[in-house]
């Protein structure tokens, strides 16, 4: 599933390009990407509208248009934007398209169609109860501190992993670079949130940062279906130290990584570095 290093990737390709740009035309394919409104409805509220920004929030990537109404896309696991400078598509689990006035489009492709697109109205109860309790603080911003991610954990008495992956406590954090910060910061994931101590959460939060930061910088990791806003692959996939890594030995102590099930997701660490709570 794309995380916040692949849609902040995909946000910074798409905010050079569609600025300032007319939708001539929206199509929907599926009906079940825009449910519960009609494709049509969001084909008539997008068409002769005027990009002015591309925004992000968490995982979801959004349009913003002039009058202010956004187009909300949440990728989900398999879905995939892709930017073409012509108007020859070749997109095989096409789902919509958007066609500019200059002549370049933007396809939304997903396999398993569990991707979504709401256009939400500038202004309007709708707009502000989407938002309302969806997404937390951004992990990249100045305002997720070492201060805020202790005050976050405080008296929590599950295990950390799945308040980390709680999308509104902190946005935008999944599966893989969860389990890429806790190795970095020494945390076992089956740690209760609570009991960390004041070293670790700094260490925590400097990783959370770091892992983001380098993912950002190497446009994401390319593991299954995700291609950039550009139709390229990332290249993060290389640089993952523990996720994805089961029996190969820790970087940083030669231990083979192990494999287990937190929450219902697939989690690596290292038996060595995580000592076992």
């Amino acid at each position: 599933m794309p995380e916040l290093p692949e849609v902040e990737t995909i946000r910074r390709q798409l905010d050079v390009r569609l600025p300032g740009r007319r939708i001539e035309r929206a199509t929907v394919l599926d009906p079940k990407l825009t449910a519960p409104e009609s494709p049509q409805s969001i084909e008539d509220g997008l068409g002769g509208r005027v990009v002015r920004t591309v925004a992000r929030r968490g995982k979801y990537l959004s349009l913003v248009l002039d009058g202010g109404d956004e187009l909300v896309l949440h990728l989900r696991m398999t879905g995939r934007l892709h930017w073409r400078s012509g108007s020859e598509v070749d997109e095989r689990y096409l789902r919509a398209l958007l066609t500019f006035d200059d002549g370049s489009t933007l396809t939304f492709g997903d396999a398993r169609r569990f991707g979504t697109a709401r256009l939400l109205r500038a202004g309007s109860d709708d707009h502000a109860a989407y938002w309302d309790g969806r997404v937390g603080v951004e992990p990249l911003s100045a305002d997720f501190t070492g201060r805020v991610l202790a005050e976050l954990l405080a008296a929590r008495r599950g295990p950390i992993k799945p308040l980390l992956l709680n999308q509104a406590l902190v946005a935008g954090l999944g599966n893989m670079y969860v389990d890429e910060a806790l190795f970095a910061a020494r945390v076992h994931p089956l740690r209760v949130a609570g009991g960390l101590d004041a070293d670790e959460t700094r260490r925590l939060h400097r990783a959370i940062r770091d892992r983001l930061r380098v993912a950002v910088e190497a446009g994401g990791a390319s593991i299954d279906s995700y291609r950039d806003g550009l139709g390229e692959r990332g290249s993060m996939q290389g640089l993952l130290r523990v996720h994805l890594r089961a029996g190969d030995p820790c970087p940083r102590c030669r231990v083979p990584v192990r494999k287990t099930s937190v929450g219902g997701r697939g989690t690596y660490w290292c038996p060595s570095c995580q000592e076992d709570p």
